[in-house]
């Protein structure tokens, strides 16, 4: 039969509102925005990484914004693949936002977006 499941095609995250998220995603890290989204019926968008996406929806968010683990890799967490972690941290620490470094000696760290959600980024040269 072999393998049934070959790859990853998207993460979707919660946000309230998607022009903010924006900023986040599209404006500091730079990821683009894919224009072929169909109206859903309610906001969003999705974005590219690399052959994947992150979809963004504008939905009423069941999870606790309160509460979260200060360390993101003890919450529920996207990871993406990034080839210079100190650019990432110097573009972090320009726009103000926190992050705590990987406890597994990776090159890595951890931060949240503007609605809570947490992101790892480890780093790969060879990406």
């Amino acid at each position: 039969m072999g393998e049934l499941i070959n790859g990853m095609h998207h993460v979707s995250l919660i946000v309230a509102d998607t022009s903010r998220a924006l900023g986040f995603y599209r404006d500091l890290l730079g990821l683009e925005v894919d224009e072929s989204r169909p109206d859903l019926g309610y906001p969003g968008v999705w974005l590219q990484v690399g052959g994947q996406q992150i979809h963004l929806l504008e939905l009423p968010n069941p999870d606790p914004l309160e509460g979260r683990p200060e360390h993101g890799g003890r919450d529920r967490h996207l990871a993406l693949v990034i080839s210079d972690l100190d650019r990432l941290k110097f573009q972090l620490d320009q726009a103000g936002i926190t992050y705590t470094l990987s406890r597994s000696g990776r090159r890595a760290l951890f931060c949240r977006d503007p609605d809570k959600n947490a992101l790892e980024f480890v780093e790969s040269p060879s990406v």
